[in-house]
């Protein structure tokens, strides 16, 4: 059986997840989770999906991740994982659907503007 790749993205980020049976285990780019992902919140938000349906011990999670900062990686990410999930158990679509997991998050950077020193912020004004 070939493995199936999903795709996640948020903000910049880019993340493809490969979802196998096995013990639970979660690499990504070729480290380990906790390396990659030193800060707790991002691990935990990663892990939302698998903790949400009740598998965080069934699944070997490997993910290619690039572009971005950290918090869009880690959201780039738990979209990957939660549409490996849907598509490994269709029922699992209602509860992920339910707390907003299958949703790709359309936020992006506001391009920087001409005579401008960035997207919205004007040069000081003087009067005189």
């Amino acid at each position: 059986m070939a493995d199936k790749i999903f795709v996640g993205r948020r903000k910049t980020s880019t993340a493809r997840v490969i979802l196998r049976s096995g013990s639970g285990k979660v690499t990504i780019n070729d480290k380990e989770f906790e390396t990659f992902f030193p800060q707790s919140l991002s691990r935990e938000d990663i892990l939302a999906p698998l903790k949400l349906t009740q598998t965080i011990g069934n699944y070997d999670v490997f993910v290619n991740v690039k572009g971005g900062g950290t918090s869009g990686q880690a959201e780039a990410i738990r979209l990957g994982i939660s549409r490996a999930l849907v598509d490994v158990n269709p029922e699992f679509r209602t509860v992920l659907k339910a707390q907003g997991f299958l949703s790709r998050d359309p936020r992006m950077v506001e391009r920087k503007k001409y005579g401008r020193p960035k997207a919205r912020k004007r040069f000081q004004f003087s009067k005189r």
